[in-house]
């Protein structure tokens, strides 16, 4: 009876040291979470209030700006299109592709070129390849691209000015972006998968796939057919779609034409967003045909890249040791 007693009460006494910890372990919960919510709250007011700011301060001076260049031009809508529409992004994507062309040519700098996804490949370029691709490019630009910039601007005359004298808001903006990325994303993608048909692709597709191994170039590098449907279209529509701002449209022009470049430039670089998705659109040519990759992954059209290396090297590179690297492809037996 002495024993079962003693038991008795060594059981009790551990019971009530386990709920005496759990207390404390509560008690050190609710603290740490209440602290944790209170720094949490005070660095979101603070942050919200910089920002706010900040944008308040840099608004001004982008309006400021905005009323100089619309009056030093006497609001001449052409002009400020035709500057906004067809010179800012043709700027934009020859500056950038400028600097990748260098390495492409010399293979230098090295701090590019290590970056390579298909090694071995375009090292260095074939020089008579990238004459036509050049070529094909500026005519995409000059004779296809730019008529449709032409009726794009009196399409959206006929539905309302794009060149108001107020700028939109930074909010609206970015509600602009994710819509027009979206459409893009719609619409690039069926057309894509459209001009894979095999009566499509033996005729206007297959120039653009001539490049295994693309170069940044090469995104416009295509049939003019496809260059209408696939490449000026999805970009166009979101801003005819919403009427936008002349200021919106240069932005989004020029930044998708610098996106795509960076999906076709080869070269995984740090800090920018991965091009391994469309690299290996170009590598096995019934893969990933999208932009975002979300249609692809409900249509399925991205399985076996998702087996892949190049799957688990598609994320932004945050270091300098090349994903080829860390991530490497398995050896190729030998035959």
């Amino acid at each position: 009876f002495q024993m079962k007693k003693d038991s008795g009460y060594s059981t009790m006494g551990e019971h009530q040291k386990q709920e005496e910890k759990l207390w404390d372990a509560l008690r050190i919960t609710a603290y740490v979470f209440s602290t944790g919510l209170l720094v949490f709250t005070a660095l979101v007011n603070s942050l919200s209030w910089f920002v706010q700011n900040f944008w308040d301060t840099a608004g001004h001076f982008w309006q400021t700006t905005w009323l100089k260049f619309y009056y030093h031009y006497e609001g001449d809508e052409w002009t400020i299109f035709l500057l906004g529409a067809a010179l800012v992004p043709c700027l934009a994507f020859w500056c950038f592709n400028g600097i990748l062309l260098v390495a492409d040519v010399t293979g230098k700098p090295t701090f590019i070129t290590r970056y390579r996804i298909q090694l071995g490949k375009n090292d260095p370029v074939d020089t008579k390849k990238l004459r036509q691709a050049i070529y094909t490019a500026l005519c995409n630009q000059f004779f296809v691209s730019f008529p449709m910039l032409v009726l794009m601007f009196y399409v959206m005359q006929w539905w309302g000015s794009t060149f108001s004298k107020e700028l939109p808001t930074f909010q609206w903006f970015l509600v602009e972006l994710s819509i027009f990325t979206l459409v893009e994303e719609v619409l690039f993608y069926y057309s894509h998968r459209l001009v894979h048909h095999p009566v499509l692709y033996k005729h206007i597709h297959k120039k653009h796939h001539e490049w295994t191994a693309p170069i940044g170039v090469v995104s416009i590098y295509a049939h003019p057919v496809e260059h209408i449907i696939s490449n000026t279209l999805p970009v166009m529509t979101g801003p005819m779609i919403l009427g936008s701002h002349i200021v919106s449209i240069a932005a989004w022009f020029s930044l998708a034409l610098v996106t795509t470049s960076i999906s076709h430039c080869g070269y995984h670089l740090p800090f920018l967003p991965s091009p391994e998705f469309h690299d290996f659109h170009h590598l096995k040519f019934n893969q990933c045909y999208g932009v975002l990759g979300v249609l692809d992954y409900l249509h399925g059209t991205d399985t076996v890249f998702r087996q892949t290396n190049a799957y688990k090297r598609h994320k932004v590179l945050l270091g300098f040791t090349p994903l080829s690297e860390s991530i490497p492809d398995a050896p190729k037996e030998a035959e």
